[in-house]
């Protein structure tokens, strides 16, 4: 296994000094919608808005003599940039981002603001692992990829030791974790650290519709890519493939695969602004919206959900509040 327990306890110590514990919120008309106790783990109030702290600063802290002298590449759709640039703005390291053209403008802006240089490319034709590798070649940087590494996995797997104590905390004992999944870095994590703290409770993988390369992979025994690079407005979970770190993992938790189309994820949305009062962006909304979708099988089950990421813009957000 590429990280153990120990690895998140280590991680959870080492990233306080920049990561919040967030709430792990409920709402009566949530429980009676699903048919279940249903238990938000709202990341999307992290600083920059999403999990991706959590890896990006474990990542970055571990290595941060090295981070200051040589710089730091990364590779995201936007949440992950996120991270990195405010990590490397607090410890006072330069960070090169290479980020999806179609990135909306509320990630990207928020990166160039903690100092970030920003390198864009289109999903469809180039290769953001190859524009990595060329800047390190050039500058000698680390790099910090968005999850296919033991570093970033345990810094996520901290969100699952923190949702399970805290729903320990409320009396509630997890029948089932449904968590977001992109490149399995998140889930990956939570799955460790369930596998610790509550081994009985099944993981769900969160993916969107026609993008649910996890799933497939896990029945392939695998890795399965994609059809499409792009096309979907969960634009944070469209990696092409699952991570070699990340699907062996899950495989091996028994992850069970979940989706949610657009339209689903748009709704959930919308419920967890009117249920939860807080906002997320459709891909952070996945794992509520695959839930939602899928409501028969939790009946009367504990239900713990990432709400993974906020950072919508205004008219998607209007969008899917309007519906």
């Amino acid at each position: 296994m590429a990280i153990s327990f120990s690895d998140i306890l280590d991680a959870d110590a080492r990233i306080r000094p920049l990561v919040r514990e967030t709430p792990l919120l409920s709402s009566h008309d949530l429980d009676a919608l699903v048919g279940a106790q249903v238990l938000v783990k709202a990341d999307c109030l992290q600083p920059r808005g999403s999990f991706k702290m959590r890896g990006a600063t474990n990542a970055i802290l571990r290595r941060r003599g090295e981070a200051v002298a040589r710089g730091i590449v990364a590779y995201s759709s936007g949440n992950h940039a996120q991270a990195v640039a405010y990590v490397a703005r607090h410890i006072g390291a330069k960070a090169t981002i290479v980020v999806p053209a179609d990135t909306p403008m509320a990630k990207l802006d928020a990166a160039r603001r903690d100092g970030a240089e920003l390198v864009t490319y289109d999903r469809a034709t180039e290769s953001r692992e190859a524009i990595a590798r060329g800047i390190i070649d050039r500058t000698g940087a680390i790099l910090v990829p968005p999850f296919d590494l033991a570093d970033v996995i345990a810094g996520q797997g901290t969100c699952g030791l923190e949702m399970i104590r805290q729903a320990r905390a409320q009396g509630a004992e997890p029948d089932a974790i449904v968590v977001c999944c992109s490149g399995g870095g998140l889930s990956a994590g939570v799955a460790v650290a369930a596998g610790e703290l509550a081994p009985e409770a099944q993981i769900y993988l969160a993916e969107p519709e026609g993008f649910d390369d996890f799933a497939r992979s896990i029945a392939a025994g695998t890795h399965v890519s994609n059809p499409a690079a792009s096309g979907s407005v969960q634009d944070a979970l469209l990696t092409q493939t699952p991570g070699q770190l990340t699907l062996p993992i899950l495989a091996a938790a028994g992850a069970i695969g979940l989706v949610a189309s657009d339209a689903e994820a748009l709704a959930a949305v919308a419920l967890a602004f009117t249920t939860l009062r807080i906002v997320v962006e459709p891909g952070g909304a996945c794992a509520l919206a695959s839930l939602v979708r899928a409501r028969d099988r939790f009946q009367g089950q504990t239900v713990l959900v990432t709400a993974s990421g906020g950072n919508i813009d205004p008219q998607t957000f209007i969008r899917a509040l309007s519906k």
